[in-house]
């Protein structure tokens, strides 16, 4: 079927179909699930190119709150001349989806997110798969099991599973009681020698190191001493009985020797910060820059999750019919506070405008903003012609054909 467009202006006010089915709620730039808190004065962004990372597990699809972390580590690069990488966080086998690796790939490239190193484009600090690292990852508990900062744990799965029940029912943290702690470094090396099965603890300290986050500003709250009460420990694990790291250390070998300068994940690592600052000072590196930016809830004020399909990115792509920049728009607004008159802004202006104030507190995530942002990026596309504007007659024809 050919359809003949005498005229841009009567596509103007195009909105496709499905977004037509999207509530209707005015467009605001974002709400907080609690009392929205005063914006955080206007930070200011480094002197020097940042290097940031997006670092993705396959163990689900990119979402909106994924998409959002890899937008704004990669806005804080490109604003500043600097790198944005792409590492895949794939050590745990049990849970990978086998299409989520190269889902990954096609939801990034098709919101215009390119990386200057990762996977498929090379780089000076790969492999940028975990599972490629393993060496790396045990030679670098090795170090720490030198130095004193960690220490092989020994103890079966039962022992610990009767403490932590012990412990919870008495109403108590239910840490580790550093059973293994002080075990003698040349009983513990013949005993691992020997195969008997083991993890690898941080020995945290006995109060963690301060820091100042770029959002939240001095943490003092969140680092608590290492100790527990009740000669219970924290002591994280950080390389598994199978070889493989936990996040922990993963995260912490990777960040420093693939250079990141500056790191923006959600909220709920900010509790595990001072455990990551630990074993920078352990290794006597610097540590990158951290700025923690709250979570995406729904309106129940449930976290948004990547296995909630209502917010898988090709959804939005494939069932919704919505724009690349139409979604990156919408994603880039939601916590974080610009001083422009208008919310429209494409990838160009978002990197030109991009600064590190961020909301404090969780955003609520409605999709009201996104059916006005759609409708907008057409009224754009339409104005601009040539690919973009023959996609949404592409699109229109598509929808008639159905309906016939």
């Amino acid at each position: 079927m050919i359809i003949s467009v005498s005229s841009r202006h009567q596509l103007r006010s195009y909105t496709c179909k499905r977004c037509l089915a999207l509530p209707s709620i005015p467009p605001t730039r974002h709400h907080s699930h609690l009392h929205r808190p005063p914006h955080p004065p206007k930070s200011k962004l480094p002197s020097t190119p940042a290097r940031t990372r997006f670092a993705p597990s396959p163990t689900g699809y990119l979402h909106l709150g994924s998409l959002r972390t890899a937008l704004f580590n990669y806005l804080l690069a490109k604003r500043t001349g600097g790198q944005f990488l792409l590492r895949i966080e794939d050590t745990d086998k049990k849970r990978t989806l086998p299409d989520a690796e190269a889902r990954l790939y096609d939801d990034l490239h098709w919101a215009g997110l390119e990386w200057d190193e990762g996977p498929g484009v090379g780089g000076g600090c790969g492999p940028y798969r975990q599972s490629e690292r393993s060496e790396l990852y045990q030679e670098h508990a090795d170090m720490l099991l030198v130095s004193g900062h960690a220490y092989r744990c020994f103890c079966s799965t039962q022992r610990l599973n009767q403490l932590a029940e012990q412990r919870s029912n008495l109403g108590l943290p239910t840490d580790y009681d550093r059973a293994c702690a002080s075990i003698l470094k040349e009983e513990s090396d013949d005993r691992a020698a020997n195969g008997e099965p083991y993890v690898v603890r941080l020995r945290v300290p006995d109060v963690y190191p301060q820091f100042t986050d770029l959002v939240y500003g001095k943490i003092g709250k969140i680092a608590k001493p290492g100790r527990r009460g009740d000669n219970t420990y924290e002591d994280p694990i950080l390389l598994k009985s199978d070889g493989l790291p936990t996040y922990h250390l993963a995260n912490v070998v990777d960040d420093h020797h693939m250079r990141i300068t500056h790191v923006i994940r959600g909220t709920e690592w900010l509790i595990a910060t001072p455990k990551h600052l630990a074993m920078y000072e352990a290794f006597g590196w610097k540590q990158p820059e951290f700025a923690h930016v709250g979570l995406l809830v729904d309106e129940r004020g449930n976290k948004l999750s990547k296995r909630n399909f209502d917010t898988d990115i090709a959804s939005f792509r494939d069932k919704m019919d919505i724009f690349p920049e139409a979604l990156v728009n919408f994603v880039a607004l939601l916590g974080w506070s610009h001083g422009e008159k208008s919310d429209i802004m494409e990838m160009k202006e978002l990197i030109e405008k991009f600064t590190m104030r961020f909301t404090k507190g969780n955003t609520t995530v409605t999709l009201g903003k996104l059916s006005f942002l759609q409708n907008r990026h057409a009224r754009l596309r339409i104005d601009s012609g040539g690919p973009p504007f023959e996609e949404i007659v592409n699109k229109i024809i598509e929808a008639i054909n159905k309906n016939d």
